[in-house]
Formats: C-alpha cells, sequence, structure tokens
C-alpha cells in the first residue's frame, strides 16, 4: 500500500493557497491501520479448524468433531459426517471419505460421501464415487467415478411434516393435466 507524505498528514491552513504539486481536495490523515491492513485468515488459520501438515502420514480411521484442513498423506477412513473438510493442494488421501461438506484440492482415491456439498476444484484428482446433495466441479478439475445426487428435500419441510404427524406427499404434476405431459407454452 502507499505510504502518506508528510505533507499530507499535516492539517493546511484555510487560507493557505496550494502549491501544484498538492490535490484540489484535502487529504485525509492514512491511520496504520489502513496501510498494513492484515488479510482475512485462510480456511486452514482459522482457530476452530483442525490442520493435518502435508508431512503427517496417517494409516487408520481418522474421526472428529470440528472441521478439519488435511493436507498430509491419509489411508483408511475419514468420518467427519458433521463437519467440513478441506483437502489441500498436498493432501494424498485414499480412503472412504464422509463429511458434511468437502473442498478437495488435492488427490483423493476412495468413495466420498459428503451430506450436503462436495466441490472438486481444479487443482484435484479423484478416483471413485461421489454421493452427495449438491457439487461443483470446476473446470480442470479430473474426476473419474459415478456421481449419485441425494434428493435436497428443504428441512423445513421435513420438520414440519413430522411435527403434523402426517405424511405429506408432494405431486408436481401439472393442474388439469390426465397423465399427460403439457408445455408452459401451450395454449389452454
Amino acid at each position: 500500500m502507499w505510504k502518506a507524505r508528510p505533507e499530507d498528514e499535516k492539517p493546511m491552513p484555510l487560507g493557505s493557497s496550494m502549491n501544484s504539486q498538492t490535490s484540489a481536495a484535502p487529504v485525509a490523515p492514512v491511520s496504520a491501520a489502513k496501510e498494513n491492513p492484515r488479510p482475512a485468515p485462510s480456511y486452514s488459520e482459522r482457530a476452530d479448524v483442525g490442520h493435518i501438515g502435508k508431512s503427517v502420514v496417517i494409516r487408520g480411521e481418522l474421526s472428529g468433531s470440528e472441521d478439519l484442513y488435511l493436507d498430509g498423506d491419509i489411508q483408511g477412513t475419514i468420518d467427519l459426517r458433521d463437519h467440513k473438510l478441506v483437502i489441500g493442494p498436498n493432501g494424498k488421501i485414499k480412503a472412504t471419505v464422509s463429511a458434511r461438506e468437502l473442498v478437495v484440492h488435492g488427490k483423493v482415491e476412495g468413495n466420498i460421501s459428503g451430506s450436503e456439498r462436495v466441490e472438486l476444484r481444479k487443482s484435484c484428482s479423484v478416483v471413485g464415487d461421489i454421493n452427495t446433495q449438491r457439487i461443483v466441479i470446476e473446470d480442470g478439475a479430473f474426476f473419474k467415478g459415478a456421481i449419485d445426487i441425494k434428493e435436497n428435500a428443504p428441512r423445513k419441510a421435513i420438520a414440519a411434516s413430522a411435527s403434523a404427524g402426517s405424511s405429506a406427499t408432494h405431486s408436481f404434476a401439472s393442474a388439469g393435466s390426465s397423465g399427460s405431459q403439457s408445455s408452459f407454452l401451450e395454449a389452454k
């Protein structure tokens, strides 16, 4: 960022004339916080996220009750059903992975289950089947396997039907149709 010039920090007297190097509008002093703003912490730097570095090797079962950033070598199973898992660019995973949300930058060999969302970033390589509600695959990502998209049922509708004690059925047939398909563009 630019540093403020000493003449910009001094208030100008109202009656003084301005020289050709300064602008017509008075310049507010720049505070130290604006000069060197601290960037927002990345996902792996937050205090509420576990971090496994690139030199760590794990063989076996990995489970936890917090969000996790993996950048190491993991073989076995990973179970973070209620939390977010980020596999960093150095991550090499040979495991069955279960998480609420999953973001993949590295390499994964094995089946993936993301209960809410799975993101495959452009630097990733995934070989295995994916089971999720929503998926994002960036241009350049390598993926070999099958994708099973689960029905995205709104939680409020499920809770409302459960509390009412009745089994709600949803029909998506258009009104007035007796088994035949109709177009929205057709005049009725």
